[in-house]
């Protein structure tokens, strides 16, 4: 760790006499020291080693006042990214001012794989938002995309769940399919009436090639569908939790091993929000009524799950102790298949300490391997303003000092994208030990940035 920090005085001191200013310069290396403080000891001495981030797209930064799809928003946004075993990684975005979705993919080295990027969406009348990828593990040129359309039907929220999957790696996408043909504003993850993020969606694949995506309502439904034949057709949603007095929000989907199908979500409309789970044995025609993972006073909102080889489901949620919108940490629990989730822990401690909150994380496994990735809030009411993770390399027994993702905006102008919602996916591993890290950024009235940052797990 001394020799980290080390290199970390050593690069930012280079940075002097690229014209940053002194103290400018100073800030960061407080601001990285600060974050390379320990929470817990792992059980295997390993650093993640950062190369430098890849400029995936950039545009203008500028948002006009919401007017639906006649809106004048021209930036670049919602980074989300998936990685393949030969350290492939697909990237996927939203151009506001085109108001598509975009994929592209880069092989280990960084090298683009596309002529250009590919238009998945292919809908300029209507915003296509905060959308997921997926690389099929067996079928490696099988590419699933997840996302957010804003189309009226009727209802008070424009909003529809919308999917497409390509057979060439990415080349080229079917045309889109309306999972959801609601008037009940699909794809939003209400807080109150008021408030609420887009995104609250989710995408994944089973052992058996089974595609599943996950979504929740304005109104406060949380629905699942999958599809058993790559994704060119899919069941008709089923309702599985949440209603109008408590609406479910932003769930989290995996499906382990042996096909159970494993399911996260908080609710809104509740200032004391608990994480709820529910699993399935039966391919998602049932689920156990759901329970709650811990109950506190406080807050807990934005869950990811992850399962490994052995079954293990692993858990990583934000909490905040005196209510919404107030300071946050991160928390992580994990239980085998029918067990109860152990005690959560706090594993962002170093950070929280030193941010006004931390929030939105994101959850990777890679055998025993687990890494964590969160949001930085450095001013109450403000915007993200960096990312922070941590790594387990014992299955979630111990984890390492949380430290700041490089070229992710901290000392950067303007703060971190995202929007129209923080709901996000912006973290993926592989065994091979390959990390991926997406983000974007927005500086108004400058420009706009999404950034695919690439290291690996190093001995």
């Amino acid at each position: 760790m001394q020799e980290y920090q080390d290199q970390c005085r050593a690069r930012v001191s280079s940075s002097r006499g690229r014209g940053i200013a002194p103290a400018t310069a100073g800030a960061v290396i407080a601001l990285v020291l600060a974050l390379l403080s320990p929470v817990a000891e792992s059980g295997e001495s390993t650093e993640i080693v950062w190369h430098a981030a890849l400029e995936v797209a950039t545009g203008e930064a500028h948002r006009g006042p919401w007017r639906m799809n006649a809106s004048d928003f021209r930036y670049v946004d919602d980074a989300s990214v998936a990685l393949h075993e030969d350290g492939m990684a697909a990237v996927v975005w939203a151009d506001q001012a085109q108001q598509e979705v975009f994929l592209q993919r880069y092989d280990r080295d960084g090298e683009p794989q596309l002529d250009a990027p590919t238009n998945i969406s292919r809908s300029a009348d209507t915003f296509s938002w905060l959308p997921r990828v997926h690389m099929a593990a067996n079928t490696p040129d099988s590419v699933y995309v997840l996302w957010q359309e804003i189309i009226f039907s009727g209802g008070t929220h424009g909003g529809e769940i919308l999917f497409a999957r390509s057979q060439d790696g990415g080349a080229t996408f079917s045309a889109p399919i309306n999972l959801s043909n609601t008037q009940h504003g699909a794809g939003k993850g209400r807080l109150t009436t008021r408030r609420w993020d887009n995104g609250s969606l989710d995408l994944t694949e089973g052992p058996d090639g089974e595609v599943w995506v996950a979504w929740t309502e304005y109104e406060g439904r949380l629905r699942i569908s999958r599809s058993s034949d790559g994704g060119r057709t899919f069941s008709a949603p089923k309702h599985i939790a949440g209603d109008g007095d408590l609406p479910a929000r932003a769930p989290s989907l995996v499906v382990d091993g042996d096909g159970r199908v494993h399911l996260a979500w908080t609710v809104g409309e509740d200032p004391a929000a608990d994480i709820r789970y529910t699993v399935s044995d039966s391919r998602g025609e049932s689920f156990e009524t759901p329970r709650t993972v811990d109950a506190t006073g406080g807050h807990a909102d934005a869950p990811k799950l992850a399962v490994d080889g052995d079954g293990i489901v692993h858990l990583v949620y934000a909490e905040s102790p005196d209510g919404p919108w107030q300071r946050a940490h991160i928390r992580y629990t994990r239980a085998r298949a029918g067990e109860r989730f152990r005690a959560p822990e706090d594993i962002s401690s170093a950070h929280a300490e030193r941010f006004a909150s931390v929030g939105f994380p994101s959850l990777a496994v890679s055998g025993a391997n687990l890494y964590v990735l969160w949001e930085l809030f450095p001013r109450p009411g403000h915007r993200s303003r960096g990312l922070g993770m941590t790594h387990s390399t014992d299955g979630g027994e111990h984890f390492a000092a949380p430290e700041f993702v490089p070229h992710s905006g901290a000392s950067e102008p303007g703060f971190n994208g995202s929007l129209q919602g923080m709901l996000m996916r912006k973290l993926a591993v592989s065994d091979a030990g390959d990390i991926a890290v997406v983000n974007s950024t927005f500086q108004p009235g400058e420009r706009s940035l999404v950034r695919l940052i690439r290291g690996h797990r190093e001995r």
